[in-house]
């Protein structure tokens, strides 16, 4: 059966930590996909990445939340 695109549901993001797209180098690539995707700039990219590595996987997760958590739910 084909449908319209119109009547697909509404399905949130979501990030589960314990899986492989948890790790860092994932996440930060995710940064990369979701900042272009909401026309951030290469340089605010480069700078969303660049805070990210600054401390350990916390701080990272922490970061990676407060620039894209208003529509990425992440689960741990």
């Amino acid at each position: 059966m084909i449908r319209s695109k119109e009547e697909m549901p509404h399905r949130p993001i979501e990030i589960d930590l314990t899986g492989p797209d948890g790790n860092a180098h994932a996440l930060m690539a995710y940064v990369h996909t979701f900042g272009r995707q909401l026309g951030y700039s290469e340089e605010r990219i480069a700078a969303i990445c660049k805070v990210m590595m600054m401390g350990n996987y916390e701080g990272l997760v922490k970061v990676f939340d407060r620039e894209f958590g208003h529509f990425v739910t992440i689960w741990r």
